[in-house]
């Protein structure tokens, strides 16, 4: 049984080795074998193999039976993820412990302090290049916060979150009630929709990890404004960007029901 390439290096990346997945593997195909058959049909030497199976058996891809010969089973991909899942997470609070109270003392007392990176943009095209940039990284989940004064910048990404969209990356979009209606419409077909009232500031997440905070226009001189946003690549920045823009969600209206208000 063969597999793709990226999938045989998650597998790896989980901890698998070689002659692991030719096991498992071996097995999904033909169901229950002995360990000699499971060595012809797998091409893992005999001599390894027992090593191999207990192995398996211990992260918790295989299942073995009490038969004479005896015979080993796969589990189902999904059980052995979620076993393994739940033993990674098991070790990490085994250990946080006693790493945290050892470690922590000496880095509070080091006076080394966290130094996100923080950039201050400035201008409608840099603005829009920095979110572009956000959009072309994110791989799994973008949010967005669209107060009316982002218009402009909101019109030359539309043809980026068609395609982030085609790559099935989730899009949630919070737009100023004020908002172009055509605009709201064009966003609704790539992205989940709400629409806020008095929304003033804005902002755009990417995978928890990036954030670009829109602060509205800065004076630059006398009678000139521009728009002025904070961008940072910081998990603890962006996880708290994220909070408030679900507390902002959920008081939020969908296009829907923005709809039935307009016809009352």
């Amino acid at each position: 049984m063969s597999i793709s390439d990226k999938s045989r290096k998650a597998m790896e990346s989980l901890g698998l080795t070689g002659y692991e997945i030719k096991v498992y593997l071996s097995l999904l195909e033909k169901g229950s074998m002995t360990a000699s058959d499971i060595s012809k049909k797998s091409g893992v030497p005999y001599s390894k193999i027992y090593e191999v199976l207990n192995s398996l058996e211990d992260k918790g891809w295989l299942e073995s039976a009490s038969s004479r010969p005896q015979k080993f089973f796969p589990k189902s991909p999904l059980t052995a993820l979620e076993a393994m899942r739940m033993r990674i997470e098991n070790g990490i609070k085994d250990n946080e412990g006693l790493i945290i109270s050892e470690l922590m003392p000496v880095y509070e007392k080091s006076g080394i302090k966290e130094r996100p990176e923080i950039w201050v943009v400035r201008g409608v095209y840099n603005i829009a290049a920095k979110v572009n940039e956000i959009i072309q990284t994110c791989q799994k989940e973008l949010l967005i916060a669209l107060p009316q004064v982002a218009e402009d910048i909101a019109k030359p990404v539309q043809p980026m979150l068609r395609m982030l969209q085609e790559k099935g990356v989730k899009i949630t979009v919070l737009a100023s009630d004020g908002t172009n209606p055509d605009i709201i419409r064009a966003l609704s077909r790539v992205a989940n929709v709400k629409v806020k009232n008095d929304m003033f500031g804005g902002g755009v997440i990417g995978d928890s990890r990036q954030v670009m905070i829109l602060l509205g226009e800065g004076r630059i001189e006398k009678g000139s404004y521009e728009p002025i946003a904070i961008w940072a690549d910081h998990i603890s920045l962006a996880g708290f960007a994220k909070d408030y823009f679900h507390y902002l969600w959920v008081d939020a209206s969908s296009k829907e029901k923005r709809k039935e208000k307009q016809y009352q």
